[in-house]
This record gives structure tokens, sequence and C-alpha cells, in this order.
């Protein structure tokens, strides 16, 4: 299993759903980490604490964003992905973004 923490391994201050919104952005943090491992089917751990916090467009544009452009089912995203946190309002967050992507 693969594990990526936010923090440590992309930014202390992700913001931004798009990339023009600048490096931290969802989309950049989906397509650099996320979505590699995914194509490969590759189950990952995600540490989200030790931020300064997320926006909710950095949220969706990471988590859903990843059922939208991987062409894979919220189920089998929720599959591959453990999300690791304190804060349980933010795991329920994006896995709402996630369940809700094709909506």
């Amino acid at each position: 299993m693969k594990v990526i923490d936010i923090a440590k391994d992309f930014s202390r201050f992700p913001t931004g759903r798009k990339k023009r919104d600048g490096n931290t952005s969802g989309e950049e943090f989906r397509e650099k980490h996320l979505m590699p491992l995914v194509a490969k089917r590759t189950p990952l751990t995600v540490i989200l604490d030790g931020t300064i916090g997320y926006g909710s467009s950095f949220l969706d544009e990471a988590f859903g964003g990843l059922v939208r452009e991987c062409n894979i089912s919220a189920d089998e995203a929720l599959s591959l992905i453990t999300l690791e946190t304190k804060n349980k309002a933010l795991k329920q967050e994006i896995i709402k973004y996630i369940k809700e992507a094709l909506d």
C-alpha cells in the first residue's frame, strides 16, 4: 500500500481547484499523486492532517475529479483510497464529493 501525506508530499497550503490557481491546486494533486496510483489500481492511504486546511474546491477537484477523470466508479475509488484524519467531518466531506462526482 502506498501512503501519501498531503502536508509532507504535496503542500501544507493546498489551495484552489485548477492548475491556473497555482501549483498547490486540487487538479495538480490529483494528477501528480492520485491518478498514477489509481490507474494501476494501487491501494493507497491519504493522510489529510498537517495542512492549514482545505477549500471545498480543492477537495472536490482532487477526489471527486478522480472519479470524473479516471473513469472509475465511486465505489472503486473508495475501495482503493483510505482517508486518514482526526477530522471526521473532513473525511465525510471527501466521501460525499467522491459519491456525488458524476451527479
